[in-house]
């Protein structure tokens, strides 16, 4: 395994590599990469921190934990809620704002704050090639000419590996508190949650749970955050409208979050995970087409229903894990899926990423030859099987 302990020698390592490397930083996602591991976590440190500007610059490597430390001792943090794989994944290690920011990883605030990506303000990362590149700047304004920063963004690593980032933060705001209501299905949940999110009541947080996933019978979960008494007057005009069996404050409320952004209900239960990227308005139609074809799967919808989280049940996992029905099933619905927990067999058969239609599979794959010519960066990782 190579590990580098700056830039200027993780550069060098990629110069002089003549085979795949496995860009890898705290290794939490399981992905199974070909090559010659390439560990990041040398890369660490926080570089620049200015409360006051909202803005942290960090190195690659610097593990999650240490960040959240750092910006909590001012009453800050990173509004995009980042995903802990670890329960999920059973794996070891620790997060990096590198593999955070490379694979674009957002929590449930994303319906309110935006991506990962909306948070970066720079970049520096080392090509395939070995060339050092930097794009971007410590303030928004600094953005000109091409948007790399956005590019290497859910590039997962193929297009160039991380080194430095420059990110804006947040205060954490003084109160928060969620709207609990139980025993719904699914399609009456989420026209609740996009009822919710069509208020101007500043939602931060729309998720439904099934009846497998929760404590038995569904739980819809909207979440208000905000000074203190902004939230109680919020949470009590959305009671109103929309009903609530309890509402969870401060930690219990945190808790709740902590659960969907992680999706640990389904962290100890076997069957295939898949991560599915759809319409508020057809997500309950979209699971019901795979119930219909026999894929049984149990159901965590975040983002009010764009964002679901399928886990299939492990007795009734068809050979390709559903692959081809939930991918067919895309075709005609919209939208994208990504296999994030599956035995060797299952991804030696099924794409991670969705397959791109052709003229943007070329547009990806001339920005790979672009940004790594020898393909030695997680190779075939994003590139249809």
């Amino acid at each position: 395994m190579l590990r580098s302990e700056s830039e200027a020698e993780l550069a060098e390592m990629i110069r002089a590599a003549h085979a795949p490397l496995a860009i890898r930083g705290g290794a939490t996602r399981g992905l199974p990469l070909p090559g010659e591991a390439l560990d990041t976590t040398g890369l660490h440190g926080i570089r620049l921190y200015e409360p006051g500007a909202l803005t942290l610059v960090v190195g690659a490597g610097t593990p999650i934990k240490e960040i959240d430390t750092i910006l909590a001792e001012k009453d800050q943090r990173m509004a995009f809620e980042p995903m802990d794989h670890r329960a999920l994944m059973a794996t070891q290690g620790e997060p990096t704002i590198g593999g955070v920011t490379a694979a674009n990883i957002s929590g449930p605030r994303r319906i309110q704050v935006g991506a990962a990506r909306d948070h970066m303000l720079g970049v520096r990362f080392v090509t395939g090639t070995g060339d050092i590149v930097k794009n971007g700047g410590r303030v928004m304004k600094n953005v000109t000419g091409y948007d790399l920063v956005k590019l290497m963004a859910g590039s997962f690593g193929t297009l160039g590996v991380l080194s430095e980032l420059s990110l804006k933060v947040q205060a954490i705001p003084e109160a928060e508190a969620t709207l609990i209501l139980r025993g719904q299905d699914m399609r009456s949940a989420v026209a609740d949650l996009t009822r919710a999110m069509g208020t101007a009541f500043d939602i931060s947080g729309a998720a439904w749970l099934d009846a497998s996933a929760s404590d038995g019978g569904g739980e819809r979960r909207i979440r208000v955050e905000g000074m203190a008494g902004s939230v109680a007057y919020r949470s009590e005009r959305l009671a109103d409208l929309l009903g609530a069996d309890h509402v969870a404050t401060g930690n219990q409320s945190a808790v709740l979050w902590q659960q969907v952004r992680d999706v640990t209900p389904f962290a100890n239960r076997p069957g295939t995970v898949w991560k599915v990227s759809t319409r508020p308005s057809i997500a309950a139609d979209f699971c019901g087409a795979l119930t219909s074809r026999g894929i049984a799967h149990s159901v965590i919808a975040d983002w009010s229903g764009g964002l679901l989280w399928l886990c299939l049940d492990a007795e009734a996992d068809p050979q390709d894990a559903g692959a081809a029905a939930i991918r067919q099933e895309l075709a005609r619905y919209g939208g994208h899926a990504t296999l994030i927990r599956a035995n060797p067999d299952i991804r030696a058969m099924a794409a991670t990423f969705q397959p791109q239609p052709p003229a943007l599979e070329r547009i990806a794959a001339g920005l790979r030859e672009k940004f790594d010519p020898r393909q030695i960066l997680n190779p075939g990782l994003m590139a249809p099987l």
